[in-house]
């Protein structure tokens, strides 16, 4: 599904990832975590089709970056970060938000739906208990709905691989637990989509993710099964603390020793 072979990305004299390899498989459900700079958001951007490696390999969904029209490869994609979100007209209507995504676009223009894709919207907004927004402006929105119409619209397409950049931050206790939750039953879902998510904080792992990618300073501190990467001695070396890491009910916290 997604493969970085030696990959890295150099702006001027500042590598941003350097000599990353990887491979995610069919059916994973990845969690990337690292401190502020640690190339978290260039990772998921290659991930995304919608950067280049400065040197080294990206294949995704079988097609080598650089080599593929990435416009036909987006679709295949469900993607939601914050950049993507600041493009999205503050007086878009939530379903057309949904709608869209079937094109790859943002705003509603000149293209046709069939009442397959209204239903497709109108299930997705459902499944993340933002219905009643359906004629709402995006602008009107609080933070915890924008982002839960984000990963409704990521979702529209069915796509393969499905790529979330800090999809809880931002919210409240409530807000992200809600978030949460909702990511949970997908993960846990028969036919979810391979995920990669991108997050600050082990707090915000939500259940069903299988493996994990530590990354500090563009390069990997350890990648593999969750159970076995994700562990106290890889994240004091990751942040550069020395944490304790809890784990209860499929959830992880930690905090720092002292």
């Amino acid at each position: 599904m997604l493969e970085f072979a030696d990959v890295h990305v150099r702006r001027g004299t500042n590598f941003l990832l350097s000599g990353l390899s990887l491979e995610v498989s069919e059916g994973q459900h990845w969690v990337v975590l690292g401190p502020n700079g640690a190339g978290k958001t260039t990772f998921l951007e290659l991930a995304a089709g919608r950067m280049h490696p400065t040197s080294g390999r990206v294949d995704i969904l079988g097609e080598r970056l650089g080599r593929v029209d990435v416009f036909e490869l987006r679709p295949r994609i469900g993607y939601t970060s914050s950049a993507l979100a600041a493009r999205i007209p503050g007086s878009e209507k939530v379903t057309d938000i949904i709608l869209t995504a079937a094109y790859g676009v943002l705003g509603r223009w000149r293209e046709e739906y069939d009442e397959l894709d209204l239903d497709r919207a109108r299930d997705l907004l459902s499944a993340f208990a933002v219905e009643r927004f359906a004629d709402r402006p995006f602008g009107s929105l609080s933070e915890g709905e924008r982002k839960r119409v984000q990963i409704a619209r990521s979702l529209m397409t069915d796509p393969e691989l499905l790529l979330l950049d800090e999809p809880a931050s931002g919210l409240d206790l409530g807000g992200r637990e809600e978030l949460l939750q909702a990511l949970g039953e997908i993960l846990d879902g028969k036919y979810a989509p391979t995920t990669v998510m991108v997050t600050h904080h082990v707090e915000e792992i939500p259940t069903g993710v299988t493996h994990a990618l530590l990354l500090k300073d563009g390069a990997a501190v350890a990648a593999g099964e969750i159970d076995s990467t994700l562990t106290s001695e890889n994240l004091s070396t990751t942040f550069g603390t020395d944490v304790t890491l809890g784990h209860e009910g499929g959830r992880y916290h930690a905090r720092a020793r002292g």
